[in-house]
């Protein structure tokens, strides 16, 4: 059976499970689906994208879908064999999907598409105050990048889930600022929106 990625493409979290596949080389079936749908709370508990289903298997959470993809599929490994390397892959695994995530991508970016009073402007209330942080975690998330990868300094499952955010923030004036104002960070993005797996995973 094809592996089944369930979920909105614009998710951030959709997207990074993408990309661990298509860098591994793995076919899989995007089945479009919003949070909550009866399609996602088949997958999960609590209704959250993505979910997979492969055989027998279904799963939610990103974080274990993409473990999952990257140790039962071949292809390359996005996660080193080393036990301190992995280790230090998953810590910035998951600064991207708490930390990172919760500022750009629930304060910032979801509140721009989404936060509009009825004649359709957007309420900037928590974009403001999500702004003020952006320096400190730009500064975090350049720093982490400073060796050429997030947090390592070769190709991880960490780029597949702290680069879909850092797209999602550059559609924003204040995201697409600070990413070109910070060295390590606009390189990065440049180099990491190049690759294959980021272009072929496009909402």
């Amino acid at each position: 059976m094809t592996l089944q990625i369930i979920g909105i493409p614009q998710s951030n979290f959709v997207r990074a499970v993408r990309m661990v596949a298509e860098e591994k080389g793995v076919a899989y079936e995007l089945i479009p689906a919003p949070p909550h749908s009866d399609d996602i709370q088949m997958m999960s508990p609590t209704g959250k994208v993505p979910g997979m289903q492969h055989r027998d298997l279904q799963l939610s959470e990103s974080q274990a879908i993409a473990r999952y993809i990257d140790i039962n599929f071949d292809g390359p490994s996005l996660t080193p064999t080393e036990p301190h390397k992995a280790a230090k892959v998953e810590q910035w695994v998951s600064i991207a999907a708490t930390d990172i995530d919760q500022l750009l991508m629930r304060n910032y970016v979801v509140e721009y598409a989404f936060h509009k009073d009825d004649d359709g402007n957007v309420i900037r209330r928590k974009i403001d105050k999500a702004v003020k942080r952006f320096p400190k975690m730009f500064e975090m998330i350049g720093n982490a990048v400073a060796d050429g990868y997030f947090g390592t300094n070769a190709f991880s499952m960490a780029d597949c889930f702290v680069t879909p955010i850092l797209s999602a923030t550059n559609m924003w004036p204040e995201g697409k600022e600070i990413i070109q104002a910070n060295d390590s960070v606009r390189e990065y993005f440049s180099r990491m929106s190049q690759r294959k797996s980021y272009k072929s995973t496009a909402p």
